[in-house]
């Protein structure tokens, strides 16, 4: 299975990909004149300050805020904490740099899935909105391109068992087992019960206990990521000195470390960058077009302002505490000669580097992190696996998809983790490629509706 994985990851993941990854996101970058930059603090206040609340006259489901609490629910993983360990450890430091060039090229794409998402969303039969890529796709770009929009919802009501789910179960149960001693069976039953009491009230609950609970955990890793670089505050400028270097030179052999070129760095930094930020994979617009706003291009703007906390600050932070503490080199500390025998991988080797500075504390802190990323990307994961299989049999069968979460979620916990991780590369491509492609083929409809808007509707309430 692995070796199968790893030949179909091989193409799915290879240069025509990344091209249309890049070159997506450069695209829209330049076509929106650099507004994913230059409207950065704006879209920051729309989501967390009042001049982004809806009014009771805006259509939608949920407010701004919850609806980009969800989005983070689902996005702040454990791709931030495991992914980011085994980016580095397959790709070695240079692999940070990939994926911040992943991260500030996916702003423009998100906010373009996001305005699409608005422009092109239905209403399904409980009255709730529906949205996302097999919408704009199929409303957007007309019949003839309904299979793309049907290789999006099944690639999407299939990756949300891996990459959103099962990939989650693991590295909770792997955290669980090797921090508290909790057997990984009893993990995946306590995990499976307590999605399924969130995940059969609604969105409304979901986005409830998103709103609730990201923030929280959020400030709780950063604040120990910061703790530890405050410590040792002399070696972060060495730290991006290293990733800088490594992102354009391979990683020498030395001892029993076998080397990284640089194509792994940006193989492993542009996969591992998608996974956790998910721009470019259209899960943005699953759940934007369930927002409530006045224009479309409010909520892009709020939905974009996810990659940024996501990649820029999340991902950094995990990539500068490996790097400094040293753990990034499995064989034994490549850099500060930290003293590991390499058998830790994923979330483990997150939870091992903060407690080589912060002790028992350190540990817990990436334990109970790595618990809620990962629980709550379970939960708002399902939004995203609902919405493609609403599009693909209708709100009836539902429940029965429900079911095949919560049993995906119980099972992965006890399933071997690079099987898991290899899945999840490869559902992130398959939902990746139509997704893009519809982006570029709607690239003007995005461009109109952002330029009326910020010659109209933003204009009038700047003054």
């Amino acid at each position: 299975m692995m070796a199968l994985l790893a030949k179909i990851n091989a193409v799915l993941w290879g240069t025509p990909s990344l091209i249309l990854l890049f070159g997506t996101g450069l695209l829209l970058t330049i076509l929106l004149k650099g507004r994913s930059f230059t409207k950065l603090f704006y879209a920051f206040k729309l989501a967390f300050t009042k001049e982004g609340n809806a009014s009771s006259d805006d259509e939608g489901d949920v407010s701004n805020f919850k609806a980009l609490m969800t989005a983070l629910a689902a996005t702040i993983g454990n791709g931030n904490i495991a992914g980011v360990a085994t980016a580095i450890t397959l790709g070695g430091p240079g692999a940070i740099f990939w994926m911040w060039i992943v991260g500030l090229l996916g702003m423009a794409t998100k906010y373009a899935e996001a305005l699409l998402a608005m422009k092109y969303r239905v209403k399904n039969q409980n009255g709730e909105y529906s949205s996302g890529p097999m919408y704009y796709i199929e409303r957007g770009l007309g019949s003839k391109f309904k299979w793309l929009a049907l290789a999006f919802a099944i690639f999407g009501a299939f990756a949300a068992l891996g990459i959103g789910n099962s990939v989650q179960s693991n590295t909770i149960a792997q955290v669980a087992e090797d921090s508290f001693g909790i057997n990984s069976i009893f993990t995946g039953i306590l995990l499976a019960v307590l999605a399924g009491l969130i995940i059969f009230g609604g969105l409304q609950r979901i986005s409830t206990v998103a709103g609730f609970f990201v923030p929280i955990m959020a400030l709780l890793y950063i604040a120990g990521a910061l703790i530890i670089l405050f410590i040792n505050y002399d070696q972060i400028i060495p730290a991006f000195q290293t990733i800088f270097y490594y992102a354009f030179n391979p990683v020498a052999a030395t001892g029993g470390f076998v080397g990284i070129v640089v194509s792994e760095a940006i193989k492993n930094g542009v996969s591992r960058g998608i996974f956790s930020n998910e721009s470019g994979l259209g899960t943005a617009a699953l759940i934007a077009g369930n927002a409530k706003t006045d224009h479309p291009v409010k909520q892009a703007l709020v939905a974009m302002t996810g990659t940024f906390i996501v990649t820029i600050i999340v991902c950094t932070m995990t990539g500068l505490v490996l790097i400094i503490t040293g753990f990034w080199d499995t064989t034994g500390g490549l850099i500060s000669g930290v003293p590991h025998d390499g058998s830790l991988d994923g979330g483990a080797l997150t939870s091992a580097a903060f407690a080589h500075v912060l002790g028992t504390a350190g540990e817990y802190i990436v334990a109970f992190s790595v618990i809620f990323f990962g629980f709550s990307t379970i939960v708002g994961w399902y939004v995203y696996g609902e919405k493609c299989f609403e599009y693909l049999a209708g709100t009836k069968g539902i429940a029965g998809y429900r079911a095949i979460y919560i049993i995906a979620c119980a099972a992965g916990a006890m399933v071997n983790l690079a099987t898991v991780w290899a899945f999840a590369d490869m559902a992130n491509a398959l939902m990746m490629i139509p997704n893009l492609i519809a982006l570029i083929l709607l690239r003007k409809v995005v461009v109109q509706d952002t330029n009326e808007f910020f010659e109209s509707h933003y204009k009038a309430s700047a003054k």
